[in-house]
């Protein structure tokens, strides 16, 4: 039977939203609609379909995070596991590894990201389970360079992702949600540090893509990275 984990990465702090509201934790905890972010996250994607979940945490706010979800989510199957240092994305995913097994599809979100439809619906995850490969999400933007990139193919196959490229070959931004089998796992320590230091999802999914078993779904709804004040309200002004 396909079974389908969301790891959620929940280690940011939000730098750009401490103070904002008073905040003075993990963007994670700041109220939205008068809800905690991940507690908002984690009902979004149980809307999904989705109840088996493993949430990155960061050793100062670990604590915090488990109190507030466990008790708002107590009938969902949530593991925990802490990021010790924030050496990127694709670190941040390999701390899931203790609680992923052999063909479990693995559902990587970013904690801040928020999306208006529901990106997963349409994929046939038994045909995913039997070819095993990646899946990235992306969405047309009218500034691309502030996001990776992804080059696609008519087919849906993506040929390149490039990170904030000056001259961007297409307008497609790779959004928070990927779709990875559970042999990302291993991929992830043939990775190494990026020129910032940090193991990049960038690269991870470069292996896939060096395969070719990397897809593109590209979304028609909103889709929200809620990093900055201003963005934490047009959230809200849509889930209102």
């Amino acid at each position: 039977m396909t079974k389908i984990k969301c790891v959620i990465a929940a280690g940011g702090l939000g730098t750009r939203l401490q103070g904002f509201r008073k905040n003075q934790k993990t963007k994670v905890l700041l109220e939205v609609n008068g809800m905690p972010m991940i507690n908002r996250q984690i009902h979004q994607i149980n809307q999904w379909g989705i109840r088996d979940f493993i949430i990155i945490t960061s050793p100062d706010f670990d604590v915090f995070i488990r109190e507030t979800t466990s008790k708002e989510f107590p009938n969902l199957n949530i593991h925990y596991s802490v990021q010790e240092s924030p050496e990127g994305i694709a670190h941040a995913f390999s701390k899931a590894e203790s609680f992923v097994k052999k063909d479990d599809i693995l559902l990587l979100v970013l904690g801040d990201n928020f999306f208006g439809e529901n990106p997963i619906k349409h994929i046939d995850f038994v045909n995913f389970e039997k070819n095993k490969g990646s899946i990235i999400f992306t969405k047309a933007v009218d500034n691309p360079s502030e996001f990776g990139v992804a080059l696609v193919d008519e087919y849906g196959k993506v040929k390149h992702i490039e990170e904030k490229p000056e001259k961007p070959n297409s307008d497609l931004a790779v959004v928070g949600v990927y779709i990875f089998d559970y042999l990302a796992m291993d991929y992830i320590k043939l990775l190494k540090p990026s020129k910032r230091g940090e193991y990049e999802i960038t690269d991870l999914i470069n292996i896939y893509i060096t395969q070719s078993i990397c897809s593109n779904i590209q979304l028609l709804d909103w889709w929200i990275d809620a990093g900055t004040p201003e963005r934490i309200l047009e959230l809200e002004n849509k889930l209102s």
